[in-house]
């Protein structure tokens, strides 16, 4: 019998997929990463009895590990876009060299195309595979390639000279992208027009008319404004000759509103952002986690037109149970569907629309929220045409001709199910005709101001960004997310964009060095290239190669004519005129200065070197204490007052001493024999829950003691009130701890008969064990990770594993 791997990309995917394959009959077991599962089933694959496998990548395939039997065929369930048609690939290379070899010519490798987690899109996948398209794997390899060799060069290039010259940049990272940057440049650019920007004063000629026992009517002048005041006081003067407004003209006209075209990721992401309040990048998150749980079709398209075999009335008969809008999708099975408008076919996936009923109980509200825009948008595609009547009334006034307009509902079409795009109720105009004669109530000239545009919105942003073709549908919402999280832009009410100083200076440094840095002309380009590739019309090689040896030229010529540091010194404070005195340099014994902005590090302007510390936390001097290894001051961090502390180094921690000591870390993860504060002389055993950390003895806890795992946020409390705890040069003969030595205050002593000294293993000894809590750190960011190698926690006092018998025991006891 045959057997037939299936691979999907999310592991909640293989599940669906093999359920309605199986038709329910597939039995379930952890792959062996832990995270993936296999799902088995027996059926039938080209004309033949075989044994199916369906398992699942986690997006991009990292690492591989196939054992024990091949298989014959593989079948790739990968999502159908260009990323998804690369991890086809990456997935091959992982598992050819286990394939059974093929008979002759036989194809062993197919491809399923689908769009949505239906029974009928899966079975109809199944029953027309076709292969990977390599063309498109090898365009996502270039868009991968040349984003991260231009980002890394200039982002490093960028981070390392200016950190290294300004203190109050307050970012961590100053990234560069060849999507992001005109991304960012879009917001500045609006952001430089708004500071630009003259306001110029105009005048308008308000009328107001009345007729018998009506309301007054305002009117619009025709000449609609002027910018000299003597001419606009011209016109009102030869208005006002006459009292009297006569009806010049009556017209009405029947016209219609659009329906919308059938939806795109672009759009849901508009709507999304300008609407609903969403950002793009968790829109997506949310879009995703409907469409895995078969709720929507595929999120991710440019198509926003419906194929002629297209089931519409399929999709909109799963609605007729949501009581939501069931009494709307009933009305329109009555009436006919209305073909959806024609838009543009991008040849990848159908638009997207709801596959099946859902409440919100089900979905959550972020999930329900937008599931709810995507039917609404999807019913509204086959409705009719929202028709109102326009009235317009034609009045002259002296010489002066005036209108005004209104406009009355004929028939809702599809604003009836999206009602928020419906035509505004508006005060009846009076019933007139040609000849008639209105009272003038007032004429005046009203002096106005010309307003600056405001902020780039979200929507606007994803507009101009699919307008110059800057990324694609799928990485939008992560170059808006990213020019966020660098600080480069915050999101104000209403999710307008407001570039900060950082972001600002970037851009006009930009322009000054190298504008084609900035514009979205050279990515355009890039990406009308790797299109290219897509379609076979182009060749990797070729387009990777000139593609970087445009950037490498543009690279050389920003590194040597760096045009922003008099923008820079404007905005940002030179390293010797930030932060505050904290601590002695081990150099020149001058105090060095503890700069707070990201990211957070000590600067001595006397030696002009720069040391960094560990971020999102806390430094403070730490009892004027020295390093024996280069006599700088020691300082302490702490990640706050629930949280975890460790003195640290800083010459050490940015330049480490021994070999296995890793970069960035404090004393607890020092291997210094002799030292004090080092691990060697605090450790006391090996961590209770992650596998290379070590529990090492907080000194600067007291009176609430405890110990912190040097890897990750675990906390051990201990022998509260205590006068002073000590790790002892003994260790424990049951698990190899340290054993620690614990002076009791006399009045609050647990000890029997009084006693207040004892020493013993924290792990083991009976007395201790009620003294004991296991509890985590409150940090604010994982803690980084590594540290002190398995075996090394206590030096030449032996090592602090333990049986994993008593490991067990110890985690047991813990929780």
């Amino acid at each position: 019998m045959k057997t037939v791997l299936m691979v999907a990309e999310k592991p909640s995917l293989a599940l669906s997929i093999a359920k309605i394959l199986s038709k329910g009959s597939c039995s379930s077991r952890k792959g062996l990463n832990g995270a993936c599962s296999v799902h088995d089933y027996q059926g039938s694959f080209q004309g033949q009895a075989a044994r199916f496998k369906m398992t699942s990548v986690c997006g991009h395939v990292l690492s591989l590990d196939f054992i024990g039997e091949g298989c014959d065929y593989v079948v790739l369930w990968l999502d159908c876009d260009k990323e998804g048609e690369n991890i086809c690939f990456e997935v091959l290379d992982a598992i050819e060299p286990a394939m059974n070899a093929p008979r002759g010519r036989e194809q062993t490798v197919f491809r399923a195309k689908f769009s949505s987690i239906t029974d009928t899109d899966i079975w109809k996948a199944m029953s027309q595979l076709g292969e990977p398209n390599r063309n498109e794997a090898l365009a996502v390899d270039a868009r991968q390639e040349l984003d991260l060799r231009i980002g890394c060069a200039f982002t490093r290039f960028q981070t390392k000279y200016f950190q290294g010259k300004y203190g109050n940049l307050d970012s961590s990272l100053i990234s560069f992208g060849p999507c992001q940057t005109p991304t960012l440049g879009f917001c500045v650019e609006r952001h430089d027009k708004i500071q630009s920007f003259k306001p110029e004063t105009y005048w308008v000629i308000q009328a107001k008319v009345f007729k018998g026992k009506d309301g007054p009517l305002t009117l619009d002048w025709d000449r609609g404004r002027v910018f000299d005041r003597e001419a606009g006081q011209m016109f009102v003067n030869l208005a006002k000759t006459s009292r009297e407004a006569r009806v010049e003209s009556v017209s009405k006209k029947e016209k219609a509103k659009q329906r919308p075209l059938a939806l795109n990721t672009v759009e849901m992401l508009r709507v999304a952002s300008s609407s609903l309040g969403m950002g793009p990048q968790h829109t997506m998150q949310v879009a995703e986690r409907l469409y895995t749980q078969g709720y929507i079709s595929y999120p991710r398209t440019e198509t926003n037109h419906y194929h002629e075999n297209f089931d519409l009335k399929e999709v909109l008969l799963q609605q007729t149970s949501n009581p939501m809008w069931a009494q709307e999708v009933r009305a329109l099975l009555a009436a006919g569907l209305n073909r959806p408008r024609k838009g543009s076919d991008a040849g990848d996936h159908p638009p997207i629309t709801p596959m099946r009923a859902a409440s919100e109980a089900e979905l959550g509200s972020d999930g329900w929220r937008l599931y709810e825009y995507i039917t609404r948008h999807f019913m509204a595609t086959v409705s009719e045409d929202c028709k109102y009547l326009q009235t317009t009334i034609e009045f002259s006034i002296g010489t002066e001709a005036f209108s005004c307009s209104g406009k009355t509902l004929i028939s809702p079409g599809y604003t009836a199910v999206m009602p928020w795009l419906g035509i505004p109720l508006e005060e009846a105009l009076p019933a007139c005709e040609r000849g008639d004669i209105f009272t003038v109530d007032e004429i005046k000239l009203v002096e106005k101001q010309t307003c600056p545009p405001d902020y780039l919105t979200e929507a606007e942003l994803i507009t101009l960004m699919e307008k110059h073709g800057i990324g694609t549908d799928a990485s939008i919402p992560v170059h808006i997310n990213n020019v966020c999280q660098r600080n480069y832009v915050t999101v104000e009410n209403g999710r307008k964009l407001k570039p900060t100083n950082l972001g600002i200076v970037l851009v006009h440094g930009y322009y000054k060095t190298d504008a084609e840095l900035v514009l979205p002309t050279i990515r355009s380009a890039v990406e009308k290239q790797l299109t290219l590739i897509a379609l076979g019309k182009a060749n990797y090689q070729q387009v990777l190669q000139h593609t970087l040896d445009i950037f490498k030229r543009k690279f050389h010529y920003f590194v040597d004519s760096v045009g922003m540091d008099e923008l820079m010194e404007v905005s940002f404070s030179p390293l010797a005129d930030s932060g505050k005195p904290l601590s002695r340099c081990g150099k020149c014994h001058r105090f060095m200065k503890y700069i707070q902005a990201k990211p957070s590090r000590l600067h001595c302007s006397h030696c002009d070197e720069t040391y960094s510390v560990p971020q999102n936390g806390v430094i403070k001097l730490y009892k004027e204490l020295r390093c024996p290894l280069d006599d700088f001051e020691l300082v302490l961090w702490t990640s706050g007052a629930r949280g975890k502390s460790y003195p640290l180094c800083p010459y050490c921690s940015s330049n480490p001493p021994f070999r296995d000591m890793k970069k960035g870390v404090g004393c607890n993860q020092c291997t210094h024999p002799s030292c004090q504060h080092s691990l060697v002389s605090l450790g006391i055993g090996q961590c209770v829950e992650c596998e290379g950390g070590v529990l090492v003895l907080d000194p600067t806890s007291a009176p609430k003691w405890r110990m912190a795992c040097n890897s990750c946020n675990v906390l051990v409390h201990f022998f509260e009130h205590a006068h002073r705890v000590q790790v002892a040069p003994e260790s424990c003969d049951a698990c190899e701890a340290s054993l620690v030595a614990v002076d009791f205050n006399k009045t609050r002593s647990p000890l029997p008969a009084g006693e207040t000294q004892h020493t013993g293993c924290v792990f083991c000894d009976p007395l201790f064990q009620d003294l004991v809590e296991l509890k985590h750190a409150t940090m604010r960011h994982p803690m980084h990770r590594g540290g002190a190698r398995r075996g090394r926690g206590r030096g030449r006092r032996g090592n602090p594993k333990k049986p994993k018998d008593k490991m067990a025991a110890l985690a047991a006891y813990f929780v």
